[in-house]
């Protein structure tokens, strides 16, 4: 049986322990006990950790052997912010699949009480992701950065950095990848996509656009779709 993951609050040595709401998910509502065994990211490694005592908002444990892993492909999101509960969904799943770090971008058609409250938000998709991270046994959640507006991103140096084009029509998002490629950023609009403007922006600084094909997907979906388009084919 795959034991559960969890990604420590604190690490001290051999020791490590879950905290505050974190903690107490685990022992109120799992009903955790003493001498259990979970699987326990501490920093750059997972460990084996047996529950060595339990207290009001703390969950300490005993770290042993090391759990054998994968390393993943470095992965950004840039996402242009839309309407929350389908953003939230698109950040908890986009997670899931392994992305590194997560920057909300403030774009053209981005909404403007949407962008004037994002900042409030980042706590809300830091929990998101760790939970997230957690359910998909990830070592770490990904980074979630403030807000940004779009020419504050346009610079991010990155070996390949594509963005999504509702308007480009010979490349694919597959076909953008260079075989050895070791970090991507990936670009994606808001509802409405970028603008003309936008792109020629993109164009300008070097980015290399492409394309999921000719149907006109939601923003949440094209998040999905083209992260696991470009961990499909950064795996093979």
């Amino acid at each position: 049986m795959t034991r559960r993951r969890w990604i420590a609050d604190e690490v001290s040595g051999n020791h490590a322990a879950l905290v505050g709401r974190h903690a107490d998910h685990l022992s109120r509502i799992l009903r955790a006990r003493i001498g259990q065994e979970f699987d326990i990211a501490a920093g750059a490694e997972v460990r084996r950790g047996r529950i060595t005592r339990i207290e009001p908002h703390r969950v300490e444990f005993e770290l042993g052997d090391t759990v054998p892993g994968s390393i993943a492909p470095q992965v950004t999101l840039a996402l242009s912010i839309f309407k929350f509960d389908r953003m939230e969904w698109a950040i908890e799943k986009c997670t899931e699949l392994g992305v590194a770090r997560i920057v909300p971008v403030i774009a053209s058609r981005t909404e403007s009480h949407l962008a004037a409250a994002a900042a409030k938000r980042v706590q809300r998709w830091q929990r998101i992701v760790r939970q997230a991270a957690e359910q998909s046994r990830r070592t770490s959640p990904p980074e979630v950065s403030q807000p940004i507006k779009l020419k504050d991103a346009l610079a991010w140096p990155g070996s390949t950095r594509i963005v999504l084009s509702e308007s480009e029509k010979d490349v694919m998002v597959k076909d953008s990848l260079p075989s050895a490629a070791s970090d991507v950023i990936l670009a994606l609009g808001p509802e409405g996509g970028w603008t003309a403007s936008e792109l020629d922006q993109f164009r300008d600084a070097g980015w290399s656009s492409a394309s999921l094909g000719d149907t006109i997907l939601r923003a949440e979906t094209a998040a999905i779709a083209a992260t696991a388009v470009v961990f499909s084919e950064l795996q093979r």
